[in-house]
């Protein structure tokens, strides 16, 4: 209990600053000023042990059990009731007060089972009169001194203390030399068609939203995977804020019936729940994207931030099918399984035959097409990373401007083509077209491990996670990173992290196996790399565990011949320490173009 430890804290200090200040009658029975006894240390002790005895230690915390429990109840009430943030300020000094309070009630009352009575002097209830369990003076400050300094803690940590009672987004400006960063989360919009099956379809306008919000300068959005973890939970609007660290939301719903959409829209703020604007558009589906730009410039004016700058070219569609074809893509790629990966493939395409200059489309094609040849046991690298190449070229050439294709390029070239260089230019060219998109993070801080930057690669992930907090494969990606450093223990936690953030995350449960596998815990290795939902990391992970047992165990594969994007670890691995000092080893990471220094 914190109370009690702050005023263990305060005896200590107090019996070396106060011996010397020390007045007052001595206590009856016990010390008699004209005995010498050790002067006044002696009457300090037996100062402690009366208090002892009244059991004002004891009353001061259970004073301070009652006032964090009374702090527990108010404030999720004061929110609910939406009462002023003073209102909290004033019931912590309250509280506060009654330390100090306590301590004076308690050395001249006692509670017992006939009731609230004085409590006697030493010598018992004839060796004195009632007045005389009253303090002096001096006792008395030293009590109400006692009781001060058992509150300041709290009321130093909620006054004083960086981010106590305030909002996350307060404590991030706060914190910052700079001006505070508005920020924003886009949550999933409420589909209100009766076909259940366009749930897509309003997911992926929520999506676009918050693509189109990205752009701008100055606003921090919060990544999909985060702010899409909130779908379907009936929470309170001021816990979805704290959980995604964002300052506003932005909810809405979708009504698609025929040719017409209806969309509704509104941003609240997150730590009041106070609408700051609501707006309804009824539009034809041939003119969908201008209400997606109709309501990011909306929210932008509501947040008095500078409009969205001019739309990028390629963005637009005149086939509202093709567009439906592509949230549908877009739906089944963050899925993020194998055949989900195809089924991606699959609407893509047909998105882009519709609509040959839908450069979105294009470069979400290119992607697909790389995770569905290495996740999916349909898949043919050989055949479909080039299309996926000509897929990103053909996104660049429509939309120049855009950021997708370069991060489509760059993801290619970086764990398909062996192209770090190429990589590098691709990445670096889409953030600097949108900095604030936490996917294109995760590739770059991939490029920077791989060239064994892991410091900066770090660094990179951790402000990734900061824009998307509650997405799995930031922490998984951590994980291998921290591997690459030698750092097992926040190795392990980064995995364990992702896994609770994501049960099925494959590369988690892999990378945990071998942070385990490492710290020689082996069955727990084992019992982390069964928890893949990719069965290529299990067999591997057990074929790892029997070597580790002494096992003989033949396994190698051409890896090089086939492009295998696991090539990208070969920095980093730790399992390859062993093999850095081999001059085959550097021999190989200049055949994939990785630095051999």
């Amino acid at each position: 209990m914190k109370g009690h430890g702050s005023f263990l804290v305060c005896i200590r200090v107090l019996r070396q600053y106060t011996v010397r200040a020390w007045h007052g009658a001595a206590l009856p029975g016990r010390y008699d000023p004209n005995t010498p006894r050790g002067g006044s240390l002696a009457r300090f002790n037996d100062f402690i042990a009366e208090l002892k005895r009244r059991r004002v230690i004891r009353a001061m915390v259970v004073w301070g059990v009652v006032a964090f429990a009374v702090l527990q109840v108010f404030e999720p009430v004061m929110h609910g009731l939406h009462l002023p943030e003073w209102t909290l300020s004033f019931v912590v000094v309250v509280l506060g007060l009654g330390f100090p309070i306590t301590a004076a009630l308690a050395w001249v009352f006692d509670l017992k089972a006939s009731g609230i009575e004085r409590t006697p002097p030493v010598g018992g209830e004839g060796s004195g009169s009632p007045a005389t369990s009253r303090p002096p003076r001096g006792r008395l400050l030293l009590l109400l001194g006692l009781g001060f300094a058992a509150a300041a803690p709290g009321l130093v940590y909620f006054f004083v203390w960086p981010g106590a009672g305030r909002h996350p987004a307060e404590v991030s400006g706060a914190s910052s030399a700079g001006p505070v960063v508005p920020s924003i989360a886009v949550l999933p919009f409420a589909n209100l068609s009766s076909d259940k099956e366009q749930e897509y379809f309003s997911d992926g306008i929520a999506e676009e939203i918050l693509n189109a919000l990205a752009q701008v300068d100055g606003l921090r959005v919060i990544g999909r995977t985060s702010s899409f973890s909130m779908k379907g939970k009936n929470e309170d609007l001021r816990i979805i804020g704290q959980r995604l660290s964002a300052a506003n939301l932005l909810e809405g719903s979708v009504r698609k019936s025929g040719s017409r959409v209806r969309i509704t829209a509104q941003l609240i703020e997150a730590k009041g729940g106070s609408h700051l604007w609501s707006q309804e558009f009824d539009r034809e589906l041939t003119d969908v994207f201008a209400v997606q730009e109709e309501i990011a410039h909306a929210v932008v004016a509501a947040l008095k931030l500078k409009l969205l700058p001019a739309t990028p070219d390629g963005q637009r569609t005149v086939n509202p099918i093709a567009h439906d074809q592509y949230l549908l893509g877009l739906a089944y790629f963050a899925r993020g399984s194998g055949n989900s990966y195809e089924r991606a493939v699959q609407a893509l395409r047909k998105s882009v035959e519709l609509e040959p200059g839908y450069a979105q489309a294009w470069a979400a094609l290119a992607k697909a097409l790389f995770w569905s040849a290495d996740q999916s046991a349909k898949g043919d690298p050989g055949a479909d990373w080039p299309r996926a190449l000509a897929a990103a070229e053909k996104a660049i050439a429509l939309a120049p401007s855009r950021a997708d294709g370069y991060s489509a390029r760059g993801l290619l070239r970086h764990l398909a083509l062996q192209d770090q260089a190429g990589a590098r230019v691709d990445l670096e060219r889409a953030l600097s077209l949108n900095p604030g998109s936490p996917g294109i993070l995760v590739e770059y801080a991939s490029l920077l491990a791989a060239m064994g930057r892991s410091p900066e690669a770090i660094a990179t992930l951790q402000k990734a996670a900061a824009l998307d907090p509650l997405s799995a494969d930031i922490p998984a990606l951590l994980s291998a990173v921290y591997l690459g450093t030698g750092q097992l223990a926040l190795a392990e936690a980064a995995a364990s992290h992702a896994l609770e953030l994501s049960p099925e995350n494959g590369r988690a449960a892999r990378f945990l196996g071998f942070a385990l596998l490492l710290d020689h815990r082996i069955p727990e290795a084992r019992a982390a790399f069964h928890r893949s939902s990719n069965a290529f990391f299990v067999s591997m992970g057990d074929v790892m565990v029997e070597h580790s047992l002494g096992h003989a165990a033949e396994s190698q594969r051409a890896a090089v011949e086939q492009h295998d994007a696991g090539l990208t670890y070969l920095k980093y691995d730790p399992l390859l320490g062993g093999l850095r000092g081999d001059p085959r080893y550097k021999a190989l990471l200049r055949k994939v173009n990785l630095p051999a220094d």
